[in-house]
């Protein structure tokens, strides 16, 4: 369980955040991702037939930004490194999709596709206003 910074809390319930991976070739790979804190840990559900899923499988190295839409000098950043585990039974899944007003995230996936929860597993925690 990671502590979140109370003044940046807020941000931890925002609708969407950009993941940063690193692809093959060293470069970032940067994605809008639904997320979920859950159990005081920032946790995705991510599609295994992704490129930021395999980019994180292949190398866990990874940053989730938040950005506060209505006051863009202000985001956390959380640096980290992914631990990826199955979601085979989509139970992680339905929680996110419950988040995002009730969606099937099944009915996005191809058929034999499977899902993942990936948490990611803070190294630095960085809370900005730069109003002060």
């Amino acid at each position: 369980m990671t502590d979140f910074p109370d003044s940046h809390r807020d941000l931890l319930d925002a609708e969407v955040a950009t993941l940063g991976t690193i692809d093959g070739r060293g470069f970032p790979q940067l994605s809008e991702v639904w997320f979920l804190h859950d159990e005081g840990e920032v946790k995705l559900s991510l599609n295994t037939a992704r490129l930021k899923t395999m980019n994180m499988q292949a190398r866990p190295e990874c940053s989730l930004f938040i950005l506060d839409l209505a006051d863009p000098y202000r985001y956390l950043e959380v640096r980290g490194r992914a631990r990826i585990e199955p979601d085979d039974d989509y139970a992680f899944a339905d929680k996110v999709g419950a988040k995002y007003g009730g969606t099937d995230l099944r009915k996005i996936d191809q058929p034999g596709q499977t899902r993942v929860v990936v948490t990611i597993e803070p190294v630095n925690v960085w809370p900005v206003n730069m109003h002060g």
